[in-house]
């Protein structure tokens, strides 16, 4: 009773350890019967049975075991085909895009945005297309505006609003908006890791654009 109480948590999981405790217990059961009758009188009969009953207790539980495990193995990696194919990889859109199908890999993120796991990356992912490849930065503008208006963790808002600054510094020539995103940022998260460079980028962008206000016009 001891031996099944402690897989009986394993049992309840599994269909196969069931079976071994089933069997390995019936075997234990006749071992010990056997053993009984060859002290009652069959001698070396009821050792012999005794002996058989214990190799085959080992050898069936061998080979459920090994059945167990090869149920596992291939149940792990049937889990692992359909996570490939659910989402957490972005292969077969990035292939869209090494072939030059901008348009088509832009579809296929805004597909997978749908899906909760992969909604920021997705969307960052389709604003980079957006703001480069297909020539459309309001888009892509606007794709990130509405991913911030959702629920976002510090660090997805940051890495939403980095791509906010370069796409309003580098493809609308809006430095403006680009240094008010910097300066949200820094005030909405002055304990963020990022600080120092979120104030760095800053510095950077209004000396390119304004010069060094305390040096003059930058080098």
């Amino acid at each position: 009773m001891t031996w099944i109480r402690a897989h009986a948590a394993e049992a309840s999981a599994n269909p196969l350890a069931l079976l071994r405790i089933v069997v390995g217990a019936l075997l234990l059961v006749a071992t010990a019967v056997a053993l009984i009758l060859a002290l009652a009188g069959l001698g070396w009969r009821g050792v012999e049975l005794a002996g058989i009953c214990w190799a085959l207790y080992g050898l069936v539980l061998g080979v459920l075991a090994l059945v167990d495990a090869g149920v596992d193995d291939l149940s792990a990696v049937l889990q692992s085909v359909g996570l490939m194919r659910a989402g957490g990889g972005f292969s077969e859109i990035e292939t869209l895009e090494a072939q030059g199908r901008f348009a088509e890999a832009a579809d296929a993120y805004l597909e997978r945005a749908r899906s909760s796991p992969d909604r920021v990356n997705a969307t960052l992912r389709r604003a980079a297309l957006l703001g480069g490849p297909l020539g459309e930065p309001h888009a892509a503008v606007q794709s990130l505006l509405d991913l911030r208006a959702g629920a976002l963790t510090p660090a997805e808002d940051i890495g939403a609003g980095l791509a906010l600054v370069d796409l309003y510094d580098y493809r609308l020539n809006d430095s403006g908006r680009a240094m008010a995103e910097l300066r949200r940022l820094i005030d909405e998260y002055p304990d963020a890791r990022h600080q120092r460079r979120l104030r760095r980028l800053l510095a950077d962008l209004k000396e390119s654009h304004f010069g060094d206000v305390a040096g003059g016009p930058s080098r």
